[in-house]
């Protein structure tokens, strides 16, 4: 009976191991998000909004994608690209949990909110009608004007391809309906 008791108590305690994570393997993801916070920032606000997105509490399954995508050289990036390919599967997996799971920092708000202009119906049916983003889609609203307007014109110029429907929606508007529509979204 006595080693019967035992086996139990050993196996229930085995059991518990396996079942929960080490702490350290958090403290290993966050160890490696810091490398992305000395761009991105410690607290979500990028050291340059102009040309850096925010990615805390961006869309989980887009983070992996862009983080993969600079992994295979499917985007390019001086910065990111380098830094990617020495993450594993499982770590770009983890970093896009730990982004995701943080709050989108707040923003100013705008007094009254700018009119949608035209063109904006065609991004909200990924996008979502408020540009908060959902599965595969990534946020939009609250992003920098300067930003947005780069993501577009290298989505229209075909300079960025790592989604095959962006380029062709970009294409069909002007410079100016590109314009305005970053204008919107990052009053947003």
């Amino acid at each position: 009976m006595v080693t019967r008791f035992s086996s139990v108590i050993f196996g229930m305690g085995i059991g518990l191991v396996v079942a929960i994570p080490p702490a350290h393997a958090a403290d290993e993801i966050e160890t490696k998000a810091l490398l992305c916070a000395a761009c991105h920032g410690d607290k979500g606000v990028p050291s340059d909004p102009k040309t850096i997105p925010v990615i805390w509490g961006q869309e989980q399954s887009y983070l992996m994608k862009q983080l993969r995508d600079f992994r295979n050289g499917e985007r390019n990036s001086a910065i990111m690209s380098p830094i990617a390919k020495d993450l594993a599967e499982g770590d770009l997996r983890k970093i896009a949990a730990y982004f995701a799971a943080k709050t989108w920092p707040a923003q100013r708000a705008s007094a009254k909110p700018p009119l949608p202009p035209k063109g904006i119906a065609q991004c909200q049916a990924c996008h979502q009608p408020n540009f908060q983003g959902g599965m595969p889609a990534p946020r939009l609203a609250g992003l920098s004007y300067e930003y947005l307007v780069a993501a577009m014109r290298a989505f229209a110029t075909e300079q960025r391809i790592n989604n095959l429907d962006m380029p062709k929606f970009m294409q069909v508007l002007t410079e100016r309906e590109r314009n305005a529509i970053a204008r919107y979204l990052a009053a947003l």
